[in-house]
């Protein structure tokens, strides 16, 4: 399935749209290995700590992205999630090539100021994680949502909770085009800043960011 802002997009973007679409799947070779990362993140959302949540999903970002032999990110978490008349912003991944990469998540919800969903937290990490992947790993140009993105996040959610079943794609609401440049390339002047909506476990939409310096 094609989502309509392909049709939108320059001839070099489709081709890098396509590129994305047809791999479903990012194998771990170790997924187990992973698990008590992921235990620990649970553990530390339940007790409400953000220094532990931060250090926990760090420690699991950097062993996911090693057994896939992708450079580090530098990962942040920080309280309320910011919002604008679009929504909540959930996940924001920065591309750099002067440092490395950076992922900000936020922990808690805008209007009841609640700790986020141990799931829906753990889906927007490994969705931040899949544009890193899809720069370090695939070797894309640029990393934009298509039906093959949203698949290899739920396929590495399923490897690291393996009771989770298997659900179809986001939804063709849940994906816009991404205008974002890094450092050192053709483009705007100014870095900008693309809002683009995610799937979450739940099947309502959220919202992630990429930016590219």
């Amino acid at each position: 399935m094609v989502y309509p802002y392909y049709s939108r997009l320059p001839s070099r973007q489709q081709a890098i749209y396509r590129a994305s679409d047809r791999v479903a799947e990012i194998k771990l070779p170790h997924p187990a290995a992973l698990r008590p990362a992921v235990e620990a993140l649970r553990e530390a959302l339940a007790a409400d700590d953000r220094r532990t949540v931060a250090s926990s999903a760090a420690t699991l970002s950097q062993a996911l992205l090693a057994q896939l032999g992708a450079p580090p990110v530098a990962l942040k978490v920080l309280a309320v999630r910011p919002s604008r008349n679009w929504g909540e912003l959930h996940g924001l991944y920065t591309a750099d090539e002067k440092k490395p990469a950076e992922i900000r998540l936020w922990m808690r919800t805008v209007h009841h100021k609640r700790v986020v969903a141990f799931r829906t937290f753990l889906r927007t990490l490994l969705h931040e994680l899949c544009h890193h992947l899809d720069y370090h790993a695939l070797k894309l140009a640029d990393s934009l949502h298509t039906e093959g993105f949203f698949r290899r996040e739920s396929d590495l959610f399923r490897q690291l909770v393996p009771s989770t079943p298997r659900v179809a794609p986001a939804p063709q609401l849940a994906a816009v085009p991404a205008r974002t440049r890094r450092t050192g390339r053709p483009g705007p002047a100014k870095p900008r800043e693309e809002t683009r909506i995610a799937d979450n476990p739940q099947g309502q939409l959220s919202f992630d960011s990429v930016v590219k310096r």
